[in-house]
């Protein structure tokens, strides 16, 4: 509930929003000051699930700190997890297999559905659109059970290895992606006769919640949030990663910066993720899944970074290696925390009531942020 922390003759108020209240969408705390109805200056408070991952790594293998990073943005684990992997492959100079590299996209890409069905789901929920909430996890509860097959588990998947995957493809994987590929380009059509075409959703998203392009660069945004402001930044196509490269798929970018905007451009990059997966579910190279490392790794003494395009934007690793068996120093840059930051910037001046349609439109994973 909204709590007065205090008034003034003049009208202005101070409220607080959460540390626990749905529209967070997690445990965040929001200090709001107020004229009347209209928001004069909001404040974000963080910490309160603030878990010390980074230095949590720091005492951990090569091999085991990856799946730590699961539990930051849990929506983009296999993702989050690429992005290590990757980033302890240029330490060691490894190279990947190719089944393992176009193993590793496809999951990336169905991670992103999962993740955009979610967010799509409760973005609608937060303005008051209850049905379409079930619309996305019956989709979404499909991925689950394919990534199940596979890999063992629904969210935090650990599957991502320095080297490779962790194990192969579930003989009907592939069959399966094809199926779920094959019924989803419907399902996003009636999401936008459900949603994006509804007068009264567009009413509530139109012109709320602006960023212009100077400001979302400013503020180091990243992914859909940055991309609906004109920022061109998608880091699969600006530094390619494994398969990458090779596929053919669109950079969505919409211009108009506001909370509509960003939906869109959410909406659109689903079917670009089914775009990227129809082109490589059948090409799967045979081979193996895993190149030969050592049982202990140890990086050479120096610095390496990695960033990865997660459902939020990016994902940056960043290593310090002493030449043992342990990194020196282990850094993130989450995508959640710089986006997060522009809240101030879009808010301001509007409404409180549209408050919950910006911060929906953000996509928050509040561990990804507080770490």
């Amino acid at each position: 509930m909204h709590q007065v922390l205090s008034s003034t003759p003049e009208g202005i108020f101070t409220i607080n929003v959460g540390p626990q209240h749905p529209a967070t969408h997690g445990v965040l705390h929001l200090v709001i000051t107020l004229n009347g109805e209209t928001i004069l200056k909001i404040e974000p408070h963080l910490g309160y699930i603030h878990r010390s991952i980074e230095k949590m790594c720091e005492s951990l293998t090569y091999r085991q700190f990856i799946y730590v990073t699961s539990r930051m943005d849990y929506l983009s684990a296999h993702i989050n997890n690429h992005a290590c992997a990757l980033c302890v492959e240029k330490g060691l100079q490894v190279e990947v297999p190719m089944r393992a590299q176009y193993i590793r996209v496809i999951m990336d890409e169905l991670t992103r559905l999962a993740s955009h069905e979610l967010w799509w789901g409760a973005m609608a929920m937060d303005v008051g659109a209850f049905t379409p909430f079930f619309y996305a996890f019956r989709e979404r509860e499909t991925i689950n059970e394919i990534m199940e097959e596979t890999c063992g588990a629904r969210l935090t998947m650990n599957y991502m290895v320095p080297g490779g995957v962790m194990a192969d493809i579930h003989p009907q994987f592939q069959q399966k992606v094809k199926q779920f590929i094959a019924g989803y380009k419907n399902k996003i059509a009636e999401y936008n006769e459900l949603v994006t075409g509804n007068v009264i959703f567009q009413n509530r998203m139109k012109g709320v919640g602006y960023l212009s392009t100077e400001d979302a660069i400013s503020y180091g945004c990243s992914g859909p949030v940055a991309r609906a402001s004109g920022v061109a930044c998608d880091v699969r196509k600006r530094y390619p990663y494994d398969v990458y490269a090779q596929v053919q798929f669109d950079e969505i970018i919409e211009t108009t910066g506001d909370s509509f905007a960003r939906y869109l451009v959410r909406i659109r990059e689903m079917e670009q993720s089914v775009r990227i997966i129809e082109q490589l579910i059948d090409n799967i190279p045979e081979g193996d899944y895993q190149a030969k490392t050592k049982a202990v790794l140890k990086l050479p003494k120096g610095e390496f970074y990695q960033r990865v395009e997660t459902a939020r934007g990016e994902l940056g690793v960043y290593i310090v290696s002493e030449g043992g068996t342990t990194p020196y120093r282990i850094k993130f840059r989450s995508p959640g925390f710089s986006n997060l930051s522009a809240l101030n910037e879009m808010a301001k001046g509007g409404k409180i009531g549209d408050l919950v349609a910006t911060m929906g439109t953000l996509d928050l994973v509040i561990p990804d942020i507080d770490r």
